[in-house]
């Protein structure tokens, strides 16, 4: 059970300090720092798919499957957010105005 409490006690502290950190990040930084976060959530997809693939306790393997189906939201969110940033950099067409 402690190791329970444990767990649960340092979720709750990187939950905190993570959306600490999140909130003090000024938009011009978001974009480079998606990429990274892009980074991070590729190695929780391979991390979670580890985990579930090698876990026999069938809750365990529900709490794997949806940390690799949040992951991949993050991933996928943050390339298309990444890529409209992008866009906005690229030099427009003459020939359409």
């Amino acid at each position: 059970m402690s190791g329970l409490i444990f767990n649960l006690f340092i979720f709750v502290l990187a939950s905190f300090i993570g959306f600490e950190l999140i909130s003090k990040v000024p938009p011009t930084l978001h974009t480079p720092l998606m990429s990274g976060a892009n980074a991070i959530s590729g190695i929780t997809i391979l991390g979670a798919l580890i985990v579930a693939g090698q876990i026999d306790h069938v809750a365990a393997q529900y709490i794997g499957f949806a940390a690799i189906v949040f992951a991949t939201i993050n991933v996928v969110g943050g390339f298309m957010v990444t890529d409209r940033m992008l866009e906005m950099f690229k030099k427009k067409d003459k020939t359409n105005e």
